[in-house]
């Protein structure tokens, strides 16, 4: 049996930034001073630490090594056991209220404290630039170290001896020591009670922001972790939300499906807030709504699928044939040539998206100036594609063809619109919507295979895709319907494994046959199967998916059928988005208590 492969990562995050934390300690991906900007730390993307630089606090000899995070906080612990002693890791990237306003620095924080003996450690800090092809100069200051390259500045300040660091020296740890990473600026205040402040005044932020939520005591602490998770991957500064923080974690090895995910999509955006929406968080739905006024009255005719965290439209697509790539799996690619893509699913999702603001009385929709623009904007571009052909959700590069799940969501979108029109009294939007609902529902049934009672992936295809179950859970088909049970029966025939994960497809597409099922169809999966009333398999298939999570509950892109194995991205926000959802959607059909 092939050995099965986990992420031996977990995350932490402030909304600014992320970094990866390795078992071994080594923030092993790091990006400033964006989500998608260089890593400053790389070692996810080749084992030469000369081309990634190193950030690591290591003992001599071997060692045993456990990670968790603090309760219900974005605060990441790493425990090292050594011949010598055991020491704790504390990493977490400072967030909190200060000023009326959120306190999100480019700082990471790192605590270093004795737990058994006297353990001896050596603390590596190498950071690099420009993708590992230059490294930073190191110059010792009175109690920092500063990092320079072009126009990049980093500082590292630290109670720890600066020669221990610079000349790479095991030293005894017998009490607590901080490091501090800052990019851009000095730290001007004292290390030690700086450090332990922000730290306990970030634990107090995340957990009061868990407090503030509403979530059902359907496995709870695993929504917890996946909610922590999400929140951490919106770019706070414009409201983008990206898709993953990590570029070219390959789908399975050798499938050369090694994508940059560090953009917004803006379907991926729609779950993420769907399933925050669940848990009653909606700050994040108006950050988002403020991107995407910025994106949508740039007066293209399209949108993108996908945009830079700050809206840029070109995310050109390179490779970077310096780095070997993780665990040795090439291209290591840069920017995300699906940008060029035709999806005309977006629309409706951005539609989707922003209908609590106009359906929800906890919002006042009359303090939006611009809803009348907004909305005419997007329906028209609806009305402008809604009977062409396009690349889908999987994003072919090839193929292109009239796709069930685009129309389900134009469908969706002009529902969504219509209830937006009549909050605004505005009949002319209401018959634009009821006009494109009929077009997208002819286009959908279409896709329909009476012989074999289910929707095809497309007009005239005969592949089934796992996509189509939205038409369930999207209430297109009435779930009570035979027409749904029927359909829903005929996906799991083909797509289902086993062990209840999901392909997307089977077909083959623009690089072969998929090998890896995708996570998210299989928590549609467990969604479809709450909507229809097969809530106790709901809940067996629900059960047997959450234990592809690593040993934190982070959950990748892609999961191997035959041996468990993690691959693709990661964390995937798509993937916690449909383990939230399918919580959500057990949750309603137990009747379990949502705690507010």
């Amino acid at each position: 049996m092939t050995e099965k492969h986990l992420y031996g990562t977990g995350i932490v995050g402030n909304c600014a930034f992320i970094a990866h934390v390795n078992l071994n300690t080594d923030i092993s991906w790091l990006c400033w001073p964006r989500f998608d900007s260089s890593f400053v730390f790389g070692s996810l993307l080749d084992t030469d630490k000369e081309k990634t630089g190193e950030f690591s606090i290591l003992p001599q000899g071997d060692f045993t090594t456990k990670q968790y995070y603090i309760e219900n906080t974005n605060v990441l612990r790493t425990e090292i056991t050594a011949e010598d002693g055991t020491y704790r890791v504390t990493d977490f990237a400072p967030r909190f209220k200060e000023n009326d306003r959120y306190f999100k620095p480019l700082m990471l924080i790192r605590k270093v404290e004795p737990i058994v003996g006297n353990p001896r450690i050596k603390v590596k800090c190498k950071p690099v630039y420009d993708y590992g092809k230059r490294k930073m100069k190191a110059t010792m200051g009175s109690n920092h170290i500063s990092f320079t390259g072009d126009t990049e500045n980093m500082q590292l300040s630290t109670n720890i001896s600066l020669n221990y660091i610079l000349d790479e020296k095991y030293f005894v740890l017998n009490e607590a020591k901080y490091l501090i990473l800052i990019y851009g600026y000095e730290l001007n205040k004292p290390i030690n009670s700086t450090a332990e402040r922000f730290l306990k005044d970030t634990i107090a932020y995340w957990r009061l922001w868990i407090k503030h939520s509403s979530i059902a005591s359907f496995y709870q602490p695993i929504v917890i972790r996946s909610a922590l998770v999400l929140k951490i991957h919106q770019y706070e500064d414009t409201g983008a939300i990206i898709a993953a923080s990590t570029t070219s974690l390959p789908e399975h090895p050798g499938s050369t499906r090694n994508w940059d995910y560090r953009y917004c999509w803006l379907r991926d955006s729609f779950y993420v807030l769907t399933s925050l929406n669940h848990i009653g968080h909606f700050e994040e739905m108006e950050k988002y709504f403020n991107y995407l006024s910025d994106i949508s009255f740039a007066n293209d005719k399209r949108y993108q699928p996908l945009y830079g965290i700050a809206g840029e439209r070109d995310i050109t697509e390179y490779t970077l044939d310096h780095l070997s790539g993780y665990q040795g799996e090439q291209p290591v690619r840069v920017g995300n040539q699906a940008s060029e893509h035709i999806q005309n699913d977006i629309y409706g999702q951005v539609l989707i998206s922003m209908l609590p603001l106009y359906t929800d009385h906890r919002f006042v929709f009359s303090e939006r100036s611009d809803s009348l623009k907004w909305i005419d904007h997007v329906l028209s571009k609806i009305e402008s594609t809604i009977d062409e052909k396009d690349a889908g959700i999987w994003e072919f590069r090839n193929i292109a063809n009239m796709h069930c799940y685009s129309n389900l969501f134009q469908w969706a979108g002009a529902h969504a619109a219509l209830k937006m029109a009549k909050t605004i009294g505005n009949k002319d939007f209401e018959d634009r919507a009821n006009v494109l609902i009929e077009k997208a529902s002819a286009h959908i049934e279409a896709c329909y295979d009476p012989v074999r009672k289910v929707y095809t992936n497309g007009v005239g295809s005969p592949h089934l895709d796992a996509s189509t179950l939205q038409l369930i859970v999207m209430n297109y088909l009435d779930p009570a319907s035979q027409k749904a049970k029927d359909h829903l029966i005929a996906l799991e025939k083909e797509l289902k494994t086993e062990d209840g994960l999901f392909y997307r497809y089977l077909h083959a597409d623009d690089f072969g046959k998929p090998k890896t099922t995708f996570l998210i169809c299989a928590f549609w999966y467990v969604e479809a199967l709450a909507c229809v009333g097969r809530t106790d398999e709901a809940i067996k298939e629900f059960e047997n998916i959450i234990k592809y999570c690593n040993h934190l509950m982070l959950f990748s892109e892609d999961v191997d059928a035959k041996s468990g194995s993690q691959w693709g991205n990661f964390p995937q926000a798509y993937s916690h988005v449909g383990l939230m959802n399918a919580a959500y959607r057990i949750a309603i059909k137990l009747d379990r208590p949502i705690f507010l």
